[in-house]
């Protein structure tokens, strides 16, 4: 066999141990290097219950974080989103929410989908929205067979609109006919918003390109070849035997075969066709989701959890030869890339004119934030955890201190040079008691889309100077804050300030007349995810003569651009927009029309085309 292939993770736990574990000699027992042995199999997993005891204050919080309660059962959890006899219209269609007998229900009316009525079984997310799967019944009370499949629901609920949406309008998809329960949950969502067996996720990257489809993705085929890290089996007898007890585990009888590759491909279809509750280590993430599996830890507080992959029959390392052994930062960034890749998007474009399989660039939307930061210039040396908190819920005071000085000395850190004002004024060129003065603001820009119509920070940090990014995409990251100029104006500030230069032919390939406003070039001429930036500042500088391209924006082929294009007309004109964008776009432009028209500040009326 030939093993193949992209991964990630492995990483020493940078901090504590249980008992003061770190710094002592090896135990009789423990290897040298004082890491749990194997930490990827379903024996490896103690549970977050034995992280309690010598832990506590970490767990308590965690259990209450957001990214525990990725998934819940709802007749224990709370739930924001309202079940009281609630009615939702979407185009033809129509939903009512409403709960009976201590269970949650979710009926659907639709000319041409049918009518269907769900026991909803789980609770998906928590920290923008929630999400559903239930089980179809024939009425509210009416009991549900075991083994019945589990199906992703129509609606999420955005906390930030306090309104229900069409489930899949959280990403760029194109429009739906009406509503209709999607995917079998136990089969699209699972890896990512539980705790399973590492293992399970690496087969398709074992079994390397053509792999069949399922929930195991890995981030490195979506990395350069200089940033991925590839899979090296040095027992195929014992990984043989790990993918037999799997399969068993999942009801299957192994195949006698001795190649791993005809085990995987059998493990990978057992595990997609037959997994079920039952088989998750946890309903939500829990602690070794991140640490990796570690009952050694807990059996032996000397032998510390790692994110390393750790086996007997099984190692990671860079794909290319590189001198320089991993850091752990980039171990414990790889651990927060399991997950944060954006993994079913199907929507190709990225940052700095790329592609997201062929030439791979930076996300446009949250929860690619992981591996963003792995493409960028500090993930060797800064871990996620130096300004968020895994363990509990970040804190919006934190992070706003983060575009400041606080924020800066972060940075200096390893770049030294740069401390003190004058050194700051002379590296940015701005004043370093403003906006311009925070490395945070031109490293890490304000223009992904985030999950309740606004914009987050892009992860990928770079410079707003770098030609990829000025040539590749749009608006030009100066135009973040400087929305009232044009993109002559600020190329010719970037080549005088900083010298570059810059290919004007490129640039009016992207933004037609260089003399236009770089914003509303880009509302005009962008793909989607840079329509959205433009969308949300040119709304927050108030730019009236945007309004014509929002408001045309409204029918949107993307229907999550049409909820950007809403927040803007509604910060722009300084009143809610109340257009219901759940309906045929006939009707949505009539409504648009009526709207603006009623509004005394326009200068003038328009008929949408």
């Amino acid at each position: 066999m030939r093993p193949a292939i992209l991964l990630s993770l492995i990483l020493a736990l940078s901090g504590g141990s249980c008992s003061g574990g770190i710094g002592l000699r090896p135990a009789k027992g423990v290897p040298e290097d004082g890491w749990v042995r194997s930490n990827i199999l379903r024996a490896d997993y103690a549970g977050s219950a034995a992280c309690a005891g010598c832990h506590p204050d970490v767990y308590q919080a965690f259990l209450g974080s957001p990214m525990h309660k990725m998934t819940r059962i709802p007749e224990t959890a709370e739930v924001r989103a309202p079940f009281s006899a609630e009615r939702y219209r979407f185009k033809d269609d129509v939903a009512t929410l409403s709960q009976a007998g201590g269970h949650r229900y979710l009926r659907v009316f639709s000319p041409r989908f049918g009518d269907h009525l769900y026991q909803v079984t789980r609770i998906i997310g928590g920290r923008y929205r929630e999400d559903f799967a239930g089980v179809e019944v024939p009425a509210p009370g009416a009991s549900v067979p075991e083994g019945s499949d589990e199906l992703i629901l129509p609606l999420s609920y955005v906390f930030a609109s306090q309104s229900f949406r069409p489930k899949g309008y959280s990403v760029m998809v194109t429009e739906r006919p009406g509503l209709r329960a999607g995917g079998v949950w136990n089969r699209t969502c699972v890896f990512c918003h539980n705790t399973s067996p590492y293992f399970a996720s690496l087969y398709g990257a074992l079994l390397g390109p053509g792999a069949p489809g399922y929930q195991g993705e890995v981030v490195d085929a979506l990395l350069p070849e200089d940033r991925r890290y590839t899979f090296v089996v040095s027992r195929p007898d014992l990984l043989a035997e790990a993918l037999r007890g799997e399969i068993r585990t999942f009801g299957g009888q192994p195949r006698e075969e001795k190649e791993p590759s005809v085990l995987l491909n059998q493990a990978l279809r057992t595990t997609r066709e037959n997994l079920r509750a039952r088989h998750l280590l946890e309903i939500g993430i829990g602690c070794e989701s991140c640490h990796g599996g570690s009952k050694e830890h807990v059996k032996n507080y000397r032998q510390r959890p790692t994110f390393e992959i750790r086996s007997p029959f099984l190692s990671a390392r860079p794909a290319l030869a590189n001198p320089r052994p991993p850091s752990p930062a980039e171990w414990a960034n790889r651990a927060c890339a399991r997950c944060h890749q954006v993994l079913f998007s199907r929507y190709p474009f990225t940052w700095e004119g790329g592609r997201r399989r062929g030439d791979p660039g930076g996300s446009h939307i949250n929860s690619g934030e992981g591996r963003d930061f792995l493409l960028g210039g500090c993930s060797g040396a800064m871990t996620c955890t130096a300004c968020h908190d895994p363990h509990g819920e970040d804190r919006p005071e934190r992070l706003a201190s983060l575009t400041g000085k606080a924020g800066n000395a972060l940075c200096t850190g390893c770049h030294p040079g740069y401390r003190g004002d004058e050194a700051l004024r002379a590296h940015a060129h701005h004043d370093p008691a403003g906006a311009g003065g925070a490395c945070i603001n031109c490293h890490m820009p304000r223009k992904n889309m985030g999950l309740g119509y606004n914009l987050g920070r892009y992860h990928r940090i770079g410079s707003p100077t770098d030609p990829a990014r000025v040539q590749g995409d749009r608006p030009l990251e100066c135009a973040l804050c400087h929305g009232d100029k044009s993109v002559e104006y600020l190329v010719t500030a970037m080549e005088r300030l900083w010298g570059k230069h810059y290919d004007r032919a490129a640039l009016r390939g992207l933004y037609g007349d260089l003399r236009d406003n770089a914003l509303r070039a880009t509302l005009s001429r962008g793909k989607g995810h840079e329509q959205a930036t433009a969308m949300i500042l040119l709304g927050e500088r108030k730019d009236l003569e945007a309004l014509p391209s929002l408001l045309i924006s409204l029918t949107n082929p993307y229907p999550l651009l049409r909820y950007f294009a809403r927040k803007a007309l509604s910060d722009l004109t300084g009143r809610p927009c109340d257009v219901d964008l759940e309906q045929e776009d006939e009707k949505i432009r009539t409504q648009a029309e009526r709207w603006q028209k009623a509004h005394p500040k326009d200068e003038s009326a328009i008929s949408l085309p």
